[in-house]
């Protein structure tokens, strides 16, 4: 990064950016779902129907480097770089090094995206909702694709002429005149940090709009608004390659609009090349070295230590207490006939008798573990793409549109896990069972949507979808997602699979003696939440700084890990609590398991309202909206997922201790 100048921009945290890169090729099917939906649709169900294990719809990158977290970087003076290797000019797929070739005064597309407030990620705006210099034959837009809208990209043609090795000193770009509403937008934009972000050659750049300046004067200080006017491109090619690309602003050469009704404003821009020796395929290595500094490193290892000691501790809980326990339980409940015959039963021993009576509301059950399941499925698949290096920095488009292809191709299997233990339960009405599976996690998220996407539209916000793209969507929906849910939910309606309790259960339950406040649902949950969130709170800052922010989150194998362990405490702390339920009487764990077990979705939710008003500077009605929106529903995707996991892990236990002993 070349950085000019060492202030560091203000209320901005250091630290955090993790960004790592390699050179491996990866083989995909790229999707043009902008402009031929039922093509696409048909490609994502061959693609399904062939075991196809990467589809990607976005080769572009498309999220914002960390200004502030950047040593040396200001308002006035910016140099930002961008790399993405493979990857042409149009962005429509990927492409090889020969591609990105050039002769020397050939034209390399220069695209502008959008602008918008620094400290609000979400809150975008098209390039030109500001009175920039349009170019001459007119704004021309270009084509995208599915994650480049989704992540709001808006890609527009520049003025700008950056031909292929060709230097220019103070180039004019125009002179007009900016009346007062110009002026209001331009007031606006400096005073709420916009930037904007533009690619060339598919290597993305960002600046600041202008800066504010603090007057110190008797009784009030003044703040003075300036624009920024002048555009310097530092460029580095090698051979017929652009390798880097740095952009900057002068910050001698502003103009002053904080008053007036009309300005005269002369945009200019410089262009200086230089030649480089690195390679091609190593222009990676500058986010590498920097993306792995040893205090990053040191404080995801750090995270991944603190989970480790708190796995082993529930580990060596549960084998120095619980088996105890449970030795003791089994020699006591093994006895001779004779001595059973004289003492009376209890404990968990006492409800075998209605430890597997199925729970209520079996088909929303059944519903919750199917979801679950499914949800697992996919989280496990895109961890499977991002170890092999599929989502390349600043492409979290190629990441989005992952999801939803993985979520469609995997809803077989939610119709599959929900209809099969829904028969086995005993119940009929599996078309209902099949339609709650479908909306359990697609309902509340359509409805988060429909709300969010209506507040981008009031506010004509880049991050409002196409009424095209939201038809795609709904395309795959009822192409591929829900039939593949109810396909699913008839084979496991046919399944031939029993539940084969290892214990009878009687006709009639037995009744759960009084219990003290902290053996209900509640306090439960709180203690099952606690510590699988305490093993994963460390690394969840620098995913919010990602997905919430402008840093760089790509080192996918500690995240993995984190994962793991998240799993593995869930399953413990779910097992030692339905024991501990049992032990008292309460044969009522189904739900119980299940939301022990989803309990930690809610510690993030809540560790979402820490996160905004402590960790970061969003404001504002938009960006609010759509942090906590999206993140109630990330979360309730976890809660349905971890609670898959933590009734899958006490079922496992329960069918395990009850087969050990002799149930009579």
């Amino acid at each position: 990064f070349s950085c000019p100048s060492h202030a560091p921009h203000p209320t901005r945290e250091s630290g955090g950016d993790a960004d790592r890169t390699g050179g491996a090729t990866t083989t995909v099917v790229v999707v043009r779902m902008a402009r031929t939906p039922c093509a696409a649709v048909l490609l994502l169900a061959l693609a399904g129907s062939l075991g196809c294990g990467c589809i990607v719809a976005d080769a572009r990158p498309t999220a914002f480097l960390n200004l502030g977290g950047l040593p040396g970087t200001t308002k006035s003076a910016i140099a930002f770089s961008g790399f993405i290797p493979g990857m042409g000019g149009g962005g429509r797929s990927v492409l090889s090094a020969s591609d990105h070739t050039y002769k020397v005064h050939e034209a390399v597309p220069l695209y502008a995206n959008k602008v918008g407030p620094f400290h609000n990620p979400s809150e975008t705006y098209q390039y030109y909702d500001l009175p920039f210099c349009p170019p001459e034959g007119g704004v021309g837009y270009k084509a995208e694709d599915l994650g480049e809208v989704l992540e709001g990209d808006r890609m527009v043609g520049t003025p700008y002429d950056v031909s292929f090795r060709v230097d220019r000193d103070n180039e004019s770009l125009c002179k007009k005149e900016l009346n007062a509403k110009d002026l209001k937008k331009f007031r606006k934009a400096v005073k709420d940090d916009y930037y904007f972000q533009m690619y060339y050659d598919d290597l993305p750049i960002w600046g600041f709009i202008g800066k504010i300046e603090k007057i110190l004067k008797p009784g009030q200080p003044e703040m003075r608004y300036y624009l920024f006017t002048h555009v310097h491109f530092d460029i580095a090619y090698n051979n017929d390659r652009v390798i880097e690309i740095n952009v900057s602003t002068d910050p001698l050469r502003t103009v002053d609009i904080t008053e007036g009704d009309s300005v005269n404003v002369e945009f200019s821009y410089s262009v200086k090349w230089k030649e480089t020796h690195i390679p091609f395929d190593r222009r990676m290595e500058k986010y590498s070295r920097y993306s792995f500094l040893p205090q990053h490193l040191e404080i995801h290892w750090f995270s991944i230590i603190n989970s480790c000691v708190t796995v082993l501790l529930l580990t060596g809980f549960l084998a120095t207490i619980l088996m105890r326990v449970l030795k003791n339980d089994f020699i006591k409940y093994t006895r001779d006939d004779e001595v059973q015959e004289e003492a009376e039963e209890t404990g968990w021993k006492y409800i075998h008798g209605d430890v597997f009576r199925f729970p209520r509301n079996i088909s929303l059950f059944c519903a919750v573990i199917g979801t679950g399941t499914q949800l697992f499925a996919m989280v496990l698949f895109v961890f499977m793409l991002a170890l092999v290096g599929v989502f390349y920095p600043y492409n979290r488009g190629a990441l989005l549109t992952a999801c939803i292809v993985l979520y469609a191709l995997t809803s077989g299997i939610a119709g599959y896990v929900a209809a099969n233990n829904y028969r086995q339960m005993g119940g009929e009405n599996w078309v209902r069972n099949v339609l709650l599976t479908g909306s359990l996690f697609c309902g509340p998220m359509f409805i988060t949507f429909s709300f969010l996407n209506t507040v981008a539209i009031a506010y004509r916000s880049t991050a409002a979808l196409p009424f095209g793209t939201i038809c795609v969507i709904l395309i795959i929906w009822a192409l591929v997602t829900f039939p593949l849910t109810v396909l699913g939910g008839i084979a496991g309606k046919n399944s031939k699979s029993e539940f084969n309790a290892p214990c009878r259960t009687t006709k009639y339950p037995r009744e759960i003696p009084a219990l003290p406040w902290y053996r209900r649902a509640l306090p439960q949950m709180c203690m099952a939440g606690f510590l699988p969130f305490s093993a994963i709170y460390i690394e969840l800052y620098y995913i919010f700084a990602s997905v919430w922010g402008h840093k760089v989150y790509t080192i996918y194998s500690i995240l993995f890990i984190v994962f793991i362990i998240l799993v593995i405490v869930t399953a413990f702390i779910t097992i030692a609590l339905t024991y501990f339920q049992l032990a008292v009487e309460d044969h009522e764990w189904w739900w119980r398991a299940v939301l022990c077990g989803g309990s930690t979705g809610l510690f993030i939710y809540g560790y979402c309202f820490y996160y905004y008003y402590a960790r970061s500077d969003m404001s504002g009605f938009m960006q609010t909206s759509f942090f906590f929106g999206y993140m109630f529903t990330i979360c309730y995707g976890f809660f349905l997922m971890l609670g898959n996991i933590g009734f899958r892990a006490s079922l496992m236990f329960v069918r395990h201790i009850y087969r050990a002993i002799k149930c009579e």
